[in-house]
């Protein structure tokens, strides 16, 4: 039973109250910001008594870290089935491919619409001004997708040792969040016409670079 006052109404679209919460507060956070975010802000954004997030939440801070925990959940699954994808195809696997399809699918969020691009917008305020726990980042995404995505290397360039193909793997993903972070500096400079590479472009780039760097460790000998 509900307590006095809070709100258990779906909307005419069949959206529990929840549901309604976490997609306001989200589209507040990733326009506003965190600290510039109220809680009456949110409820009023959600058609909610400004009680509901106390009481479905605890709070605003746990509010935004549900709203990081379902993300990083999409994002790592998204992930893990970029690697399943290009590994499970018949014969050897391409180092082209493998690169190519991670990279996508970190940048699906800035092709796949309005709320999905809004969140890269998000992505880059927690970068500069962090409320979540580092830990969370490491276990939630970091750690499964990066085991995935090593092993996956290592049998297609078995020259690699585990050691340096993490290392590999990181300056890879390095090199997606610096153009995440740069496309939206520009955008929210005003000067989004200074970043002309639109995401298939950024992917190629990023592709051929990475896959050439990582063939030069072959002439180098197993290392």
């Amino acid at each position: 039973m509900a307590a006095p006052n809070q709100d258990t109404r779906n909307d005419s679209n069949g959206r529990s109250v929840q549901d309604r919460l976490i997609e306001a507060a989200e589209d507040l956070f990733c326009r506003r910001g965190f600290n510039e975010t109220s809680v009456r802000d949110i409820a009023a954004a959600a058609d909610c008594n400004i009680a509901s997030v106390n009481y479905y939440f605890g709070g605003k801070d746990s509010l935004y870290m549900e709203i990081w925990r379902r993300r990083l959940a999409q994002m790592r699954e998204s992930r893990l089935a970029s690697i399943e994808r290009v590994m499970s195809v018949g014969g050897q696997p391409r180092l082209e491919d493998l690169l190519r399809s991670h990279a996508i699918s970190f940048f699906e969020p800035l092709i796949e619409g309005d709320r999905q691009c809004r969140f890269i917008s998000l992505m880059a305020r927690e970068m500069i001004d962090p409320h979540l726990p580092r830990e969370m980042f490491v276990s939630e995404m970091v750690s499964p997708v990066l085991s995935a995505m090593t092993k996956a290397l290592m049998e297609i360039c078995p020259w690699l040792s585990e050691t340096t193909s993490g290392v590999v793997i990181l300056l890879i993903v390095g090199q997606l969040v610096h153009a995440v972070c740069a496309r939206e500096l520009f955008e929210q400079s005003g000067h989004a016409e200074q970043f002309k590479l639109k995401v298939e472009e950024m992917v190629e780039h990023i592709v051929k670079f990475s896959a050439a760097g990582i063939r030069a460790y072959a002439t180098e000998g197993t290392v």
